[in-house]
C-alpha cells in the first residue's frame, strides 16, 4: 500500500493524506477529549494545594491499576503493601524501572492485547526502541493536554499550519519538481519533509512558506532554523505578523536556536517535553516560564544515588499511560528546576528552568543534507531485537554504526528494515557499515551519544 501511494499523482496524495487525518483525528478527538480539555482550561489558575490533590489521588489509583492489570508490576511489586502508600510522598518505596528492563519485558507489562490498544512505535534518541500500547481513552486525554496548552496561543485544528515532521511523504517526482511537502487541505495542514533540509532546497521550503502563510508552525526546530538561516543569508525577508507562534516538538530548542526563529520568522515560541512513550507534559507558558503539568503525571529530578535534587536524571510516572503503564520510568533525560516558585501567567504547576538530553545533533548526507536526531532515532521503527544502536560519521558518503542486538529476536529481516529506514533519510548513495556488537562505551561524562559525527564542523 506504501509502495502504491508513491506512484500516485501528486494530488491523488493529498486526497489520500486528508483522508487519512481526517479519520486519524476523529480517533484522537473523541471520547473524554471535549471534556478533558474544558477540565484543563478551568483549572488553569487553580491552587498548587488543589493541583497536588488531583495528582495523589490519580497516582494512587494508577499504581493500583498497574499492579491489578500487568504481570510485570503484579512482580515488581509483590514485596510492597500498597496500602503503605498514602501519597506521592511515600513514591521511593516503589523501584525505580529503567528503559532496558521495561523494553526486555515489554510484553508483560502490557495490560491490554495488540487488537484493543493503539500501538505507539517509539525510535529513542537513547538508541534504544519500544513499542508501547494507549488505550483510546489515554489517547484522547494526551490530546486534549497538549490542545489545552496550545489553544493558549489561539491554536486549534483548521487553522494553517506548517508542520515537520519525521513523515516519509516524498517521491523521486517530487524532489524533481522541487516540491517538498504535501498538504491535507480539509485540516489546513501542509506537511514539511525533514529529510531534505538541504541547502540547494532551502529556497524552494522557504519560498513556499511565505506563499503558504502559516499561522502556526510545529515540528523540529532544527529545520526550521535551517531555513531560517537561508532567509537571513540571502536577504529574504520573511512577512511580519503572519505566523502566530512556533511550536518545536521532539528537540530540545537551544538559545541560540530559538534567537533565530524568533528573529527571522518574528512570532513567539511555545515549546513542550513528552515523549513517544507517553511522557507527562512539560509545557511553556504565555510568560515564556516551563511548567510541569502534574495533573499528567509526576516528576522526579534525582541524582545519581536516587536522592531529589534541583538539577538530575529525570524520573516519571504518566497517568495516561494505562495500556503501558510507565511508573517511576528513567526516561533518559535530565532537567533543572526552576528557583521561580510562581509565574505571572497565573498558573501554579511548578516550573523547570531547562530541560536536557534531547541533544542537537545530526548526520549529514550529501544527497539530502542534514538528518537530525529524532529523523536517526525513528530508523529503529518497526525493528525488533536492536537493543541499542550508535551512528559514526567520519566521511561525508559513509556511516560506521555499532549495533548491539538481541539474539532471540533480531532477523535478517529485521536487519533490512533498518537499511532501508536509513536509506530512506540519507538516500541509497551513503555506505552503511553495520558492526554488531556486545558493548557500545559511554562519553567519559557518562552520557550515551547516539550520534558521534565527526564531521559537523566541516557543514556548520
Amino acid at each position: 500500500m506504501k509502495n502504491l501511494f508513491y506512484k500516485l499523482p501528486n494530488f491523488i496524495q493529498n486526497i489520500i493524506l486528508t483522508l487519512y487525518n481526517s479519520n486519524l483525528y476523529l480517533k484522537r478527538y473523541g471520547g473524554k477529549y471535549k471534556q478533558q480539555k474544558k477540565e484543563l482550561l478551568n483549572t488553569y489558575t487553580m491552587s498548587f494545594e488543589s493541583l497536588k490533590n488531583i495528582q495523589n489521588s490519580k497516582f494512587i489509583s494508577f499504581i493500583n491499576f498497574a499492579k491489578e492489570k500487568s504481570v510485570f508490576y503484579k512482580k515488581l511489586y509483590k514485596n510492597i503493601n500498597l496500602e503503605d502508600i498514602q501519597s506521592i510522598n511515600d513514591i521511593n518505596l516503589l523501584p525505580i524501572v529503567a528503559k532496558e528492563q521495561l523494553r526486555s519485558s515489554i510484553k508483560d507489562v502490557y495490560t491490554i492485547s495488540k487488537k484493543k490498544g493503539i500501538v505507539s512505535k517509539t525510535g529513542g534518541t537513547t538508541g534504544k526502541s519500544l513499542e508501547v500500547l494507549f488505550t483510546k481513552e489515554d489517547i484522547h486525554i494526551d490530546y486534549a493536554q497538549l490542545d489545552a496548552f496550545r489553544s493558549l496561543y489561539g491554536y486549534k485544528l483548521g487553522r494553517k499550519t506548517a508542520w515537520f515532521s519525521g513523515k516519509t511523504l516524498l517521491n523521486n517526482t517530487d524532489i524533481k519538481k522541487n516540491r517538498f511537502w504535501k498538504y491535507d487541505f480539509i485540516n489546513k495542514v501542509r506537511y514539511y519533509s525533514t529529510f531534505h533540509i538541504k541547502e540547494a532546497y532551502l529556497k524552494y521550503y522557504l519560498n513556499d512558506l511565505i506563499k503558504y502563510k502559516p499561522l502556526y508552525m510545529v515540528g523540529f526546530p532544527s529545520s526550521m532554523v535551517e531555513i531560517a538561516k537561508f532567509g537571513i543569508k540571502n536577504n529574504i525577508p520573511y512577512p511580519k505578523g503572519v505566523t502566530k507562534t512556533i511550536f518545536p516538538t521532539s528537540e530540545a530548542t537551544t538559545k541560540e536556536m530559538r534567537n533565530v526563529l524568533l528573529n527571522y520568522f518574528n512570532t513567539k515560541i511555545a515549546d513542550q517535553y513528552a515523549s513517544s512513550e507517553g511522557a507527562p507534559l512539560i509545557f511553556e507558558c504565555i510568560d515564556s516560564s516551563l511548567h510541569m503539568d502534574i495533573r499528567s503525571g509526576v516528576f522526579e529530578v534525582l541524582d545519581k544515588n536516587n536522592n531529589p535534587t534541583n538539577e538530575g536524571r529525570l524520573v516519571v510516572t504518566s497517568f495516561t499511560t494505562h495500556g503501558t503503564p510507565l511508573i517511576r520510568y528513567d526516561i533518559g533525560d535530565t532537567v533543572k528546576l526552576s528557583i521561580k516558585t510562581k509565574c505571572k501567567c497565573g498558573n501554579n504547576l511548578p516550573m523547570v528552568e531547562a530541560i536536557h538530553g534531547r541533544v542537537n545533533d545530526y548526520v549529514f548526507s550529501p544527497e539530502n543534507g542534514k538528518i537530525n536526531i529524532v529523523n536517526v532515532s525513528n530508523t529503529l521503527k518497526e525493528v525488533y531485537g536492536i537493543i541499542k544502536f550508535q551512528v559514526i560519521q567520519n566521511q561525508e558518503n559513509s556511516l560506521n554504526f555499532n549495533i548491539i542486538i538481541d539474539d532471540s529476536i533480531f532477523s535478517k529481516k529485521d536487519e533490512e528494515k533498518f537499511i532501508t529506514n536509513w536509506q530512506e533519510r540519507v538516500g541509497k548513495k551513503m555506505k552503511l557499515n553495520l558492526n554488531y556488537v556486545s558493548c557500545i562505551e559511554n562519553e567519559k561524562s557518562g552520557k550515551f551519544r547516539l550520534i558521534k559525527n565527526n564531521l559537523k564542523l566541516k557543514n556548520e
